[in-house]
């Protein structure tokens, strides 16, 4: 039985592949592909442990080539989709790719495994296209108020992934999560970026007043929520994930440091980004009621580690920083 997962070359989705891996029997996949086109974030490197394994194959090529998705999609039970621009920074310096990859790029998807009649896909998307919240957590059913190119181009995909779903009767799942975390996260993200900043003697950036506020999910956690929405999440349905940890940057910064041996003079006010969201809360009560998913990795052990595993492993972020 064949699962297609795209983008998991990168972050998330190599980790998700790794955890499916784990359970390929129990799941009756014997044929589980990796699509990457293998932009900027996404590495080979990322996948070595699941490529060792010959159930799994990668496809080096784009969610936007007609000719690749309809192959791969046609006759596959599943497909996890995780393909996508994400960050929020470059898309306010250049908003194209964004909607090319985030929004053609999954329509493309769809329409092939419409074609292949593809029997559960699940759409994995972001907190972020709920906008900013003062107060309290956004339930799954609330209105839409994206604040960046980014934001958008995703909130266009999740609404073309449900319109599927109500136009064609497909099987489609939508995943929102909070900000995830974690070892072999592109270093351009705020943890990652403070870190690999900070082993190089470097400051750290801190938009604005560093009072707006996220709620941070670890990578495993997530995936886990992924899997059990890919297992028996229901048509049509959107699932918050979300890791029940709200700070301030400024909160986190001041974390980091610490673990890191540092101290605040190591922080570097910068301008606030453009349209900077103040706050994020995802309400994740329907997915722990239905699917029985919580955040199992505390988020004091899982940033020790994290920043433990970019102390340890220079070799692998090096060759990015000195890029980006």
């Amino acid at each position: 039985m064949r699962i297609v997962l795209t983008g998991a070359a990168g972050f998330i989705g190599s980790r998700f592949s790794e955890m499916l891996l784990e359970r390929a029997d129990e799941l009756n996949y014997d044929d589980i592909v990796i699509l990457d086109a293998l932009t900027y974030s996404g590495r080979r490197e990322n996948m070595e442990a699941v490529l060792a394994d010959p159930r799994v194959r990668f496809v080096h090529a784009s969610i936007n080539d007609q000719s690749v998705t309809d192959e791969l999609l046609n006759g596959a039970h599943s497909v996890v989709h995780f393909a996508a621009e994400s960050h929020v920074d470059r898309s306010i310096e250049s908003a194209r790719p964004f909607f090319e990859t985030n929004v053609l790029g999954t329509q493309q998807l769809l329409e092939s495994a419409r074609r292949g009649q593809v029997e559960r896909f699940v759409h994995v998307s972001t907190d972020e296209v709920y906008g900013s919240i003062s107060a309290g957590a956004w339930p799954e059913e609330h209105i839409l108020d994206p604040s960046s190119p980014y934001s958008a181009s995703k909130a266009a995909s999740d609404l073309a992934a449900l319109a599927y779903q109500h136009t064609f009767g497909m099987n489609i799942m939508v995943t929102r999560c909070s900000n995830n975390y974690g070892p072999r996260q592109f270093p351009e993200k705020l943890i990652p970026l403070f870190v690999t900043n900070l082993q190089d003697g470097k400051n750290v950036p801190l938009y604005g007043d560093g009072l707006n506020v996220r709620d941070w999910l670890h990578v495993d956690d997530h995936c886990r929520g992924i899997l059990a929405v890919l297992q028996r999440g229901r048509s049509g349905e959107i699932y918050n994930i979300g890791g029940g940890t709200e700070l301030t940057n400024q909160e986190i910064t001041k974390k980091i440091l610490e673990l890191c041996g540092a101290d605040e003079s190591r922080i570097e006010r910068v301008a606030d980004r453009l349209g900077h969201d103040r706050r994020y809360c995802v309400d994740w009560k329907k997915i722990h009621n239905e699917l029985g998913y919580s955040p199992q990795v505390s988020f004091e052990e899982g940033l020790a580690a994290t920043v433990q595993w970019y102390h340890d492993n220079e070799s692998w972020w090096r060759p990015l920083v000195a890029k980006n």
